[in-house]
């Protein structure tokens, strides 16, 4: 019988495994002279990967981590400062583990998003749940809830996952009522699930996130006491392409947009 028969019949009987992935190991069986147990062994092998692989996606795609480059494809030597073994260190998911919380902080362009995703993704590799957004989309998802069942409800959302990351902290004021759900979501979790927070901001200037709001310092407070902080200082990984761009087209560097200045770096509070 053919490859491509035994592959199909197979898939016909609900094996689990891509086409491509089955022919391979056919034609790996046959030319390796393989025994029958030995063949079964290698597609339970290949079956059991396959699924790990979809439930991993599936799983990922629930967390909305989006699309992300994976941390090794991330140029260490693009920013001017970095705390790389740091940045390694934390990749084992100790701070997971101890319920603690992580900090990216640093301007525009420079990587924090993409190294919450990666801390995202290695959690679920491990087994945890988790749970991406920024913190404006949050707040507007539990805002426009219309009863106080209904926000409890959708609270959970926020406070059941073993690592939520919140993006984009300071980018877009907030109102005082999402300075309280914000507030609610940390003392919820605190010392039990941990929670990512990416910045460009001081913890100083929080006060211009959420003006007005009475539970900032106590926010900070809550947040801080069990906190790793990861600064980052550099320029644009969007501005650096940008230019890039320009060079390739013959465009002047002055037909770029500057960046937005970086606000002055910040004291390492922890």
């Amino acid at each position: 019988m053919p490859n491509e028969d035994i592959a199909d019949k197979l898939r016909s009987i609900g094996v689990c495994i891509s086409r491509e992935a089955l022919l391979a190991l056919t034609t790996h069986a046959i030319t390796a002279r393989l025994s029958p147990v030995q063949a079964f062994e290698e597609l339970v092998v290949l079956a059991r990967r396959e699924r790990d692989q979809r439930n991993l996606a599936a799983r990922a795609k629930a967390a909305t981590l989006g699309t992300f480059k994976p941390l090794d494809q991330f140029d260490w030597n693009h920013p001017r400062e970095i705390p790389r073994e740091q940045i390694e260190q934390h990749t084992a998911l100790g701070f997971v583990t101890q319920g603690h919380n992580l900090l990216i902080r640093g301007p525009s362009g420079v990587g924090k998003t993409m190294l919450a995703q990666n801390f995202g993704m290695l959690a679920l590799e491990h087994g945890y749940t988790v749970r991406f957004t920024t913190l404006s989309a949050a707040m507007a998802d539990l805002l426009k809830q219309e009863s106080s069942p209904a926000l409890e409800r959708r609270l959970r959302k926020y406070t059941a996952p073993s690592l939520l990351i919140l993006d984009e902290v300071g980018y877009l004021p907030c109102s005082r009522q999402s300075a309280d759900l914000l507030y609610n979501i940390i003392t919820r979790r605190h010392e039990s699930r941990s929670v990512i927070l990416t910045t460009n901001l001081s913890f100083k200037q929080w006060n211009t996130v959420f003006p007005g709001a009475a539970c900032v310092a106590a926010l900070i407070d809550r947040f801080i006491q069990h906190c790793h902080v990861i600064d980052i200082d550099g320029d644009s990984w969007r501005q650096k392409d940008s230019l890039a761009l320009a060079e390739r087209s013959g465009r002047t560097p002055q037909d770029v947009p500057a960046p937005v200045e970086a606000p002055s770096k910040p004291s390492k509070k922890r």
